[in-house]
């Protein structure tokens, strides 16, 4: 498996921890989370999608694989918690030091 890059762990480490605050600050001020195509941009909609459907759900996610095309990584995770269960695609692209764009796909 290869190793993630720094803003990609940074988030998925605290997402598990249920950090709110800094799972928000892992994205840059225009971030965007795409979950099955409906886009949260920002972090005051970043933080209504989580809330209700992330961390709010005490999220986990176990990485199972990576694979890199471009300036994507792809994470496959193993999501638990108490909202959706299974297995998910994450695709990240990162800006600098944070995450610009969280993709979730099956």
């Amino acid at each position: 498996m290869d190793q993630l890059d720094e803003p990609i762990q940074r988030l998925l480490d605290v997402s598990n921890a249920g950090d709110t605050a800094a799972f928000l600050a892992a994205f840059t001020p225009d971030g965007v989370v795409d979950d099955w195509g409906r886009e949260f941009r920002g972090a005051s909609a970043i933080r209504g999608w989580s809330d209700n459907e992330f961390i709010g759900k005490q999220v986990s996610l176990e990485v199972v694989s990576v694979s890199r095309a471009g300036d994507e990584t792809t994470v496959l995770a193993t999501v638990g918690g108490n909202g959706f269960n299974g297995p998910s695609h994450f695709t990240f692209q990162v800006e600098g030091d944070r995450v610009s764009r969280m993709t979730i796909r099956e």
